[in-house]
């Protein structure tokens, strides 16, 4: 802002802003992997895409020490398989309807969630969020 005036949010963490676009740029990359082996290793090839998905978004919430990471990784997830659940010009889809492919895209939208509202850890010597204690 000009006239001396600070900035609304304080200031920007470049840092932060690029671990995030990183961490997004990590859940693209496993939502594409797990797309791709949910369905050619099933039922295991499912359950090694949402681990994978709940490490990064997790690893990313702890990494950060905020919610920001979790939702970049997810997000990150997000548009990698959604671009990928669009037919193609030939009318081919990569991700098939089935069992398999709904418990994935639901169950890596329920992490993904789950992840990015994880309450914060407590700060060393603060206290806690409850009233009256």
């Amino acid at each position: 802002m000009t006239g001396g005036q600070p900035m609304p949010f304080g200031r920007v963490k470049w840092g932060r802003v690029a671990l995030c676009l990183g961490l997004a740029l990590l859940g693209l990359v496993t939502g594409v992997a797990g797309s791709l082996v949910q369905a050619g290793w099933f039922p295991g090839g499912l359950l090694l895409a949402l681990l994978a998905l709940t490490g990064v978004c997790y690893g990313g919430a702890t990494l950060t020490r905020s919610r920001a990471g979790a939702a970049s990784a997810g997000a990150g997830w997000l548009v990698a398989v959604v671009y990928l659940s669009l037919n193609r010009p030939e009318g081919d889809y990569l991700l098939g309807a089935g069992l398999g492919t709904y418990v994935y895209l639901l169950g890596g939208m329920i992490v993904a969630v789950m992840c990015a509202t994880v309450p914060k850890a407590v700060q060393p010597g603060g206290f806690t969020a409850r009233l009256g204690k």
